[in-house]
């Protein structure tokens, strides 16, 4: 979710008066932490993964399966061992926009070994061993990104009501309730984004369409004629975005010029790895036409206004804006891939020339003066006036707030973190098992990427072609993706390779992931060539491949992703009307297995496949067995 300052929040009025000053100020603030630190090298390879989780509740006398509006309570249960020693925890715990949702990070980064693949997902079993020993009696933890009944009557436990008339999200089927009361980030942001745009946000998803479905959907193009389209599941509030889940990476770079390389060659994998983990393809208690998030979430913080978004003459605003504040990225930040920079990269001329004037090379001045078109929409009393030499919170306000494919960080001031870059297209997966598999997958390819020298960069609009393409049903056996040939493989691969004057082809993720002959030599391969060099441990070196063939069956088909398994699950359930509606019965039943496989109980071949199992405590080092045993 971003930067969790503290303090007394400010209306919109407020917040609006003060946009410019963040600005300017923010501004400031980066030129002096770049001055500072633009130099700064040697910091070691640091990575980390973070993931999020919903409280589930299940009510099986009653067949229900319900969010449960706990986290405030689990919370500081939860952060009790950081507080006491923050040096030494396995885990960290930190609030996120629901009230039935917490997220999980390791207690510290893991670094460049090979054998820190082996503990990934042990520590990952250990956050989900830790957060479920302090639940109630029919409460569970579930790495689902989207509860499938999210806005649906009495959706949560306890129940609560919607307030369309009243409240900071005024929606027709999400309670201010059910945003995270712990927190005055959260009700802040979505007060301030809705009146921004000057209307709520509108969120509409193509249904899927069966045999029975009605179209309209609902009634809600009734109510809400101008926003609400018939043939599409609508939703509006904040809530149904920033209320799923997701897994996201950050690595640290040993420079400057690491991070902006591994930003530009990560973003062309971004819409690749959101079809592959695709998890999410029903929203509001409907099947609809989509598996991912995305477009879901960045519809529901758009704050752009009618003129923004380009539906009236610009009068009150200073920009046609193409995009929401949630989005994929527009533009590569190495100097030698400015000549992919193919859109418009809409920006503010006089920030950019300020940044210039202060030093800032032209692609990263780009960057900067285009996160900051956008007005803060969360601003505390306490952070108005800040030290632009050692306080960066201006800065941080804005970036915080431009929820991207890729993020560029910069070190956080006075500290011994360095120059990183977070990933996080991801959907989070239902098992560790998975989670871990997807992690090691995308760090695996960095090390790849840096040490093979690689490039992956293609034109900017290609990028965002396939993040559309991506979110479609079935997109990962389904859909073509634009995806570099020549990627500069090393010499015992290239042979694979045809010359070719198309630089770019239309792949298949099989294709991408494990290789088309005479095309692409597939990013398994380059893998497997990687760590054939390396020195690999056995007990690590059998960890990686479960993980790599994992990747290369959903690629291939051969075991299918959470979307295609859940859709389903759905349309063989025995009460399943045809009519694209997933019911409470349905709800139910599809939760139910999904935990029965999340804890191993229920065998789940189509999805995680009859080789591919966690791991156990005999395959898992003696160090991390005491360290998950938890009393």
């Amino acid at each position: 979710m971003g930067l969790l300052s503290e303090g007394n929040p400010l209306s919109w009025e407020e917040t609006k008066a003060l946009a410019e000053h963040v600005r300017q100020h923010g501004i400031e603030q980066f030129i002096n932490l770049y001055k500072k630190l633009e130099d700064r090298t040697g910091d070691v390879l640091k990575w980390g993964d973070e993931v999020e989780y919903i409280i589930v509740k299940f009510d099986d006398e009653k067949e229900r399966a319900t969010v449960s509006l706990r986290a405030k309570d689990l919370l500081p249960q939860l952060q009790e061992k950081e507080v006491a020693d923050p040096q030494n925890v396995k885990s960290l715990w930190r609030p996120e926009y629901g009230a039935y949702m917490i997220e999980g990070t390791p207690g510290k980064p893991y670094g460049g070994l090979l054998a820190h693949f082996n503990i990934v997902e042990a520590n990952m079993q250990y956050r989900r061993a830790e957060a479920t020993t302090i639940l109630h009696p029919g409460e569970v933890i579930m790495s689902i990104t989207n509860f499938p009944r999210l806005g649906c009557p009495n959706f949560t436990s306890p129940p609560n009501p919607p307030t369309p008339q009243d409240g900071v999200t005024r929606s027709l089927f999400f309670p201010d309730d059910v945003i995270f009361p712990g927190h005055p980030r959260f009700k802040t942001l979505t007060s301030n984004i809705r009146n921004r745009r000057g209307e709520k946000v509108a969120i509409n998803i193509p249904v899927f369409r069966d045999v029975h479905t009605k179209i309209p959907v609902d009634n809600s193009s009734e109510l809400e004629p101008n926003a609400a389209k018939p043939d599409c599941v609508y939703m509006d509030a904040m809530g149904f975005g920033m209320g799923c889940c997701c897994l996201q990476l950050t690595f640290q770079a040993c420079c400057i010029t690491e991070a902006r390389t591994l930003y530009d060659q990560l973003a062309p994998l971004c819409p690749i790895m959101l079809a592959l983990s695709a998890a999410s393809p029903i929203y509001r208690g409907f099947l609809t036409d989509v598996d991912c998030r995305w477009n879901v979430i960045s519809a529901s913080v758009d704050c752009r206004t009618r003129e923004e978004r380009g539906l009236e003459p610009l009068k009150n605003n200073k920009f046609r804006i193409n995009k929401s504040r949630y989005d994929s990225i527009d533009s590569y930040l190495s100097p030698e891939n400015e000549k992919y920079n193919d859109i418009n990269i809409v920006h503010d001329k006089e920030l950019y020339r300020r940044l210039r004037e202060g030093g800032i090379d032209h692609p990263l001045a780009l960057h900067v003066s285009h996160l900051f078109i956008r007005d803060t929409v969360s601003l505390f009393s306490e952070k108005v006036h800040q030290d632009d030499e050692n306080d960066t919170d201006h800065f941080e306000n804005i970036q915080s707030t431009n929820w991207q494919t890729m993020r560029f960080k910069p070190p956080p001031p006075n500290s011994p973190i360095g120059w990183r870059v977070e990933f996080r297209p991801c959907e989070a997966q239902l098992t560790d098992f998975e989670n871990a598999a997807y992690v090691c997958f995308v760090v695996l390819l960095t090390r790849v990427i840096l040490s093979y020298h690689l490039n992956f960069v293609m034109p900017i609009s290609k990028v965002d072609e396939n993040m559309q393409r991506a979110q479609r049903r079935n997109a990962c056996l389904e859909q073509k993706f634009w995806w570099r040939r020549d990627v500069g493989v090393p010499a015992d691969l290239a042979k694979q390779n045809t010359d070719s004057t198309d630089i770019y082809s239309e792949m298949t993720i099989n294709e991408i992931v494990n290789g088309k002959d005479g095309v692409f030599s597939g990013l398994i391969p380059l893998i497997e060539s990687y760590l054939s060099g390396m020195d690999v441990d056995a007990d690590t070196h059998c960890s990686v491949q479960q993980y790599l063939k994992l990747i290369q069956r959903r690629a291939s088909g051969e075991i299918s992703t959470m979307a295609s398994w859940m859709r389903n699950f759905v349309t063989t359930h025995p009460q399943y009307k045809k009519d694209s509606v997933v019911s409470e019965k349905i709800n139910y039943d599809l939760l139910k297995t999904a935990y029965g496989i999340q804890t191993g109980t229920i065998p789940a071949p189509k999805l995680l496949g009859g080789g591919n199992v966690s791991k156990t405590n005999e395959n898992i080092p003696k160090a991390f067995i005491t360290m998950m045993t938890y009393h």
